[in-house]
């Protein structure tokens, strides 16, 4: 859009002026000298606003402006869209009225003036016949603002107030007035802000002001604003969002009412009369014509108001008018009025498009596009001088150039590069239509495109124009010019003597198409479009050549020269065509790789033969000069080429320590008189078990057998051994051999060769490198092998050709030599346990028939590996890490063993604590010394489960501490509590506990129980615990069977470090149990002893609460008389009272308080005895006892100690039988 005026197709927004809040001088209007003298100036007497405040809020202002917003309808977070002007205290308007031109004579009735921009004032540039131009929408765009927003310093002080109010009233009210006799419209508002704030009691004062000043100068509250600092200082935006919300609504109702006045001066049906009669032969504007100019000034006017479905209705009113043979239709052709109707017309078909955009009606506007063009080509071949001509083509290219740039500013998120959309749906309203591909709304891409295939056509219809009118106007006669003045169309593009001289520089026609084409690539190219982005690289380059831009040429072309897509779908043209292009350009950049590669894929024959071309790749940089000799390195997935190579395998599979026939075969598809290309070597690469094969280029090395365009060659293969000094690297290295390497265009050269076979598994021929070195550069071209084609063969010695009916017949499977190396376990593996080391014997026995050299490798995976070692026989031991997941000790030589020699391994876990599986993978490397080139693997797999020797579960029961509580006031217990508590004696309250275990074996087979122990882990909370009592183990062990129970109760005591701390403690445990595997019956060696430590679950001792302890002492072993003893403990800090009650029973005789009251210490215990006779011996008795918190009334539960119980119906104790009835029962 860029040929078109400055302003003529911008989107209107409404134009508003702010004053006061900048010190710049007055804006000078863009008009002639005679205007200017009659400007309107418009000036305030009060200095402008300086200080933070004012500049932030001009700033924020400013950021507002919305000229360079999309031009859609979406919303943009704000309730306004303005284009904002900054001026100091004066505003220039244009004059309302022109004057009367100089010289004239008074007119005898006074004379109509009219605005200096319409067609009826001589001062006009439109006077008398002009339809439009831009002048009137620049008078609107930048000179007379819809909206002026005066701002003002409201000052904070009270005894100055009275003074400058009545200033700014004389201001503002000077101003309007001004604004008023200059015949504009526009809306004057004005901002208050203050310069300091104010108290709370002086805001009453400071409204009252305010309504004093909107008063005074006759304004409404819509056009009267006050600014705090407050407001301006913590919430800028919101208050500035306020401010321009409002004057966007004047704005509005401005253009409203120019809109109104337009409607009605074209509903007045008759044409207005110039203040001067024009004296020449042009004749006034028709009614039409006034038609025309209204509805166009209608449309802009609701364009302004963003009304944008009403400025189409104008605007298409105004199109049909001006297109109608009441106005366009009577324009003569050489007049320069048809230039200027025909870009009146394009700029309104402009606004038009725009309008339905805004609308999403694409495809609306794309037809819009489409009939505008029609229909202008259709005047311009009635009227004009014909659309086969330069000047036509340059309009449509410009034409396609509006609808790209049209769309970019709109900025259509639907068709944005992200979508990939290449074109948008049509709309509702026309989907039920048949609509043509061209009628969619494509991206900008296809329309730069469009527009440079259009400059293309200019540039060759300017070509063809004769020399004679191509010259300058200085060296062609009048009578020259005058006859072809009007032959060609110049509508907004330069004459033939300035598009095409004769002599000199004229249009950059190929500028203009590359700077089209690449707009356009780059639109195609984001939307992965590659075939079209590529096509147009290709254009745009060949335009590069007719500027030289070598380089440009290089850096566009190389990399779709590298793509091969076109190549492998056959397209040889393009190809051909772009490698040429290519060639040239990096002849002259310098680039002698670039120059190589594309002789190197232009030798082949498939493509079309360019006369007096050399075709000899030795010579591809003759000409150039380079500062070194360059190296080419390619591969045909990048650039195809002369030379094809296949790899066959003669068998599908072969044996390690086996040799294995194969051929390679390159055959060259050069010209018929293309140099024959002889290579420096060549490399074939193998993935798998086979080594790189090198071939060096020797004349005569080998004998040949040649028959027609076939040689073949058997060459013989050399093979390096890797010694063992060089680690990480087993078997061969390479091969090599010698062969002659000369490549004859149109011949294939078969090498075959006995490849040796070494290591077991799948290999492949992936590749064959080819080197070629000349005088001036190097190269090196690699080809992939693949399947093999109807062209592949087997060669004979007698060059008979066999068909390989393998389809990857350059793949082989090499199977592993059978090992006859054993891997044995000395022994069957026993059961591991937990807390034990573990340890395995192997032998490793050589039954080849020759010495082996061998190397063993140990891999432990599964889960938190422990360190382990590796002991070989009359070696030294390896030692491995411990590792989360694996482990692996490599390369532990064995060194040479003899036929039938064995070797006995070692290897040893460290104890883990839980139960596991590891699986040990072990394998023995090893070649014969009579084929040391040959690797051989031998492997063992074993698995090494570890299981728990023991499950246990525990009880923490109470029992009665012999010892007396201490006492309070007890003053030789007392420690200095600086003291470490290691240090410090425990002096606290104390109670005993049994740790009751169960336990039971899970191993395989018995177990020795060596000791036991009950290992106090932690005691938390200022106390110390002690194990006082173990069970006894006999002296060679406590010997116990898989799956028995056992029992062991270990006596602990708890006591608190100090008496005034009366919090619980938290008690870890550990049961430890020390064992080792039963004695063999042979009596071998003691098996060594292990630890197990189980961990017990953690219990809480010493607590705050009250305790009833329940224990027993037999009086009389004769009568069966006990002393039932119950103590009551009272930990606390507080005066307990507790009931005590025995009820009488069946079962015995008591003597004791039936009921009683105990009065409990703080910090003590109380202990109740109650003598019980007995009436059953050998039995439990029921004593039913009750203790009773008095004060909660809550009965508390009495705990049992030793030979005691209780089940959920009371207490339990144990009578012994009679002397007389034990000894009976030891009888029986």
């Amino acid at each position: 859009m860029d040929g078109y005026p400055v302003g003529s197709l911008d989107h209107n927004i409404p134009h508003i002026v702010l004053a006061g809040l900048a010190s710049t001088p007055t804006r000078d209007l863009p008009l002639n000298a005679e205007l200017r003298d009659q400007a309107i100036l418009l000036r305030s007497e009060l200095p402008s606003i300086e200080g933070k405040d004012a500049e932030a809020l001009k700033d924020y202002v400013v950021r507002q402006d919305g000229r360079k917003q999309p031009w859609n309808g979406r919303d943009s977070g704000k309730p306004y869209k303005l284009r904002v002007t900054v001026t100091g205290r004066s505003l220039v308007l244009p004059p309302r009225r022109a004057r009367l031109p100089e010289g004239l004579e008074a007119p005898a009735t006074p004379a109509v003036l009219h605005s200096p921009f319409s067609p009826l004032s001589p001062a006009s540039p439109l006077y008398p016949d002009g339809l439009m131009n831009t002048d009137w929408l620049q008078k609107h765009e930048d000179m007379v603002p819809s909206v002026y927003v005066s701002c003002y310093t409201l000052t904070a002080d009270p005894t100055l107030a009275t003074l400058h109010d009545n200033q700014l009233k004389t201001d503002i009210n000077n101003t309007k007035t001004a604004l008023s006799r200059s015949g504009y419209r526009t809306r004057f508002v004005v901002v208050l802000i203050s310069d300091g704030t104010m108290s709370s009691s002086m805001q009453e004062f400071m409204q009252d002001r305010l309504d004093n000043i909107r008063k005074g100068v006759a304004l409404d509250t819509k056009s009267f604003f006050y600014l705090s600092p407050h407001d301006l200082s913590k919430d800028l935006e919101h208050a500035a969002d306020s401010m321009l919300a409002a004057v966007f609504l004047q704005a509005i109702e401005y253009y409203r009412d120019l809109g109104r006045h337009a409607r009605k001066k074209r509903s007045r049906g008759v044409a207005p009369q110039p203040t001067v009669p024009p004296t020449n032969t042009s004749q006034t504007l028709t009614v039409q014509d006034w038609n025309v100019r209204y509805d166009y000034k209608t449309a802009v006017f609701a364009e302004y108001r963003q009304e944008m479905d009403a400025a189409l209705r104008s605007y298409d009113q105004a199109y049909e008018g001006l297109l109608s043979q009441d106005v366009m239709d009577i324009i003569p052709s050489w007049s320069p009025r048809w230039n200027e109707a025909r870009m009146l017309a394009d700029i309104i078909a402009i606004r038009c498009m725009r309008c339905l955009l805004w609308a999403g009606q694409t495809t609306a506007a794309a037809r819009r596009w489409q009939i505008h063009r029609e229909r202008i080509a259709d005047f311009v071949d009635r009227r004009g001088r014909g659309t086969n001509n330069y000047g036509w083509a340059a309009w449509e290219s410009r034409w396609a150039v509006v609808m790209a740039n049209l769309i970019e500013r709109v900025d259509i998120r639907s068709l944005a590069p992200s979508t990939r959309a290449l074109f948008l749906q049509p709309e509702k309203v026309a989907a039920g239509e048949r609509l043509q591909p061209w009628e969619m709304l494509h991206h900008t891409g296809y329309w730069y495109r469009v527009a440079a295939e259009h400059l293309v056509v200019r540039r060759a219809l300017a070509r063809s124009i004769p020399e004679e009118d191509r010259r300058s106007p200085e060296n062609t006669p009048a009578s020259a010019l005058a006859s072809k003045a009007f032959q060609y169309d110049t509508y907004m593009c330069p004459d033939p003597h300035e598009e095409v001289p004769v002599q000199g520089m004229g249009v950059n026609h190929s500028q203009l198409i590359i700077d089209c084409l690449m707009a356009a690539n780059s639109q195609f190219q984001a939307r992965r479009q590659l075939r079209l982005s590529a096509e147009l690289s290709l254009e745009c380059a060949k335009e590069m050549v007719n500027m030289k831009a070598w380089d440009d040429i290089v850096a566009l072309l190389r990399p779709i020269w590298e793509d091969m897509s076109f190549r492998t779908e056959g397209w040889l043209n393009i190809t051909e065509d772009l490698s040429w292009v290519l060639r040239a350009a990096a002849v002259h950049a310098g680039q002698g790789e670039l120059v190589v590669a594309i002789d190197w894929e232009l030798l082949n024959r498939k493509f079309t033969r360019r006369p007096k071309w050399h075709y000899d790749i030795s010579r591809s940089l003759e000409g150039l000069k380079l500062d070194s000799k360059p190296t080419v390195t390619m591969n045909d997935k990048v650039i195809s080429s002369f030379i094809s190579a296949s790899f066959i395998f003669k068998t599908e599979d072969g044996k390690a320590g086996e040799t294995c026939q194969a051929q390679l075969a390159i055959k060259s598809n050069a010209f018929p008189d293309a140099t024959t290309v002889t290579l420096k070597g060549l490399r074939i690469d193998f993935e798998g078990s086979l080594k790189t094969i090198t071939l060096d280029h020797e004349t005569g090395s080998t004998p040949c057998t040649e028959k027609g365009n076939v040689t073949l060659s058997k060459v013989p293969l050399t093979e390096k051994v890797r010694t063992d000094a060089e680690e990480d690297e087993q078997g061969s290295s390479g091969l090599s051999g010698l062969a002659e390497l000369s490549v004859k265009p149109g011949h294939i050269n078969v090498y075959e060769m006995a490849i040796p076979l070494r290591e077991p598994g799948e290999a492949h021929a992936s590749s064959v490198t080819l080197i070629l070195d000349t005088d001036a550069f190097t190269l090196n071209y690699t080809l992939a092998f693949r399947d093999i084609g109807p062209a592949d063969f087997w060669f004979s010695p007698s060059l008979a050709r066999r068909r390989i009916v393998r389809q990857s017949a350059h793949v082989i499977q090499v199977q592993a030599r059978p090992p006859k190396l054993e891997i044995k376990l000395v022994q069957p593996l026993e059961q591991f346990y937990a807390n034990e080391p573990m340890e395995f014997l192997l032998d490793v026995i050589n039954a080849e028939d020759a010495d082996a050299e061998a190397k063993l490798e140990v891999h432990v995976f599964g889960e938190q590996i422990p360190p382990f070692r590796v002991h070989i026989e009359n070696r030294e031991e390896h030692t491995a890490e411990a590792g989360k997941e694996e482990a692996k000790l490599a390369g532990l030589s064995l060194g040479t063993l003899a036929t039938s020699q064995t070797t006995r391994v070692k290897i040893g876990l460290d104890p883990v604590q839980l139960p596991t599986t590891y699986d040990v993978t072990l394998r023995v490397f090893y070649h014969l010394t009579s084929d040391p080139a040959t690797l051989i693997m031998q492997i063992l797999p074993v698995q090494l489960t570890v299981v728990n020797p023991f499950e246990a579960n525990y009880d923490l029961v109470p029992r009665l501490h012999p010892d007396p509580w201490p006492s309070l006031f007890d003053h030789e217990g007392v420690q200095d509590p600086s003291l470490d508590e290691a240090a410090m004696q425990p002096r606290g309250l104390a109670q005993r506990w049994c740790l009751v275990c169960h336990f039971a074996s899970f191993a395989t087979g018995d177990l020795e129980i060596v000791s036991m122990d009950a290992e106090v882990v932690a005691c938390q909370n200022h106390a110390r615990c002690t194990t006082v009592s173990r069970p006894e183990i006999p002296e060679g062990g406590l010997r116990i069977t898989p799956k028995q129970m056992q029992e062991a109760q270990f006596d602990l005591v708890a006591q608190k470090f100090s008496l005034d701390d009366k919090g619980p403690a938290s008690l870890d445990v550990a049961f430890v149990l020390r064992w080792r595997r039963a004695k063999s019956s042979s009596g071998a060696g003691s098996a060594p002893v292990n630890t197990t430590r189980m961990p017990v679950p953690r219990y809480i001792v010493l607590g705050t609460e009250p305790r009833v302890l329940a224990s027993y002492l037999l009086a009389n072993s004769l009568t069966g008389l006990i002393n039932l003893h119950v103590t009551i403990e009272n930990p606390s800090s507080h005066f307990l009272t507790f009931g005590l009650s025995m009820d009488p029973s069946d079962e015995f005789a008591f003597s004791g308080s039936k009921q009683t009251t105990v009065h409990v210490l703080p910090v003590s215990r109380r202990t109740v005895t109650y003598r019980l006779l007995p009436l059953v011996r050998g039995n439990y008795i029921r004593p039913t006892l009750v203790v009773r918190d008095k004060y909660f009334q809550k009965v508390l539960r009495i705990i049992p100690t030793e030979g005691m119980k209780i089940d959920k119906e009371g207490l339990l104790v144990w009578i012994p039988p009679e002397e007389d009835e034990e000894r009976k029962d030891g009888e029986r």
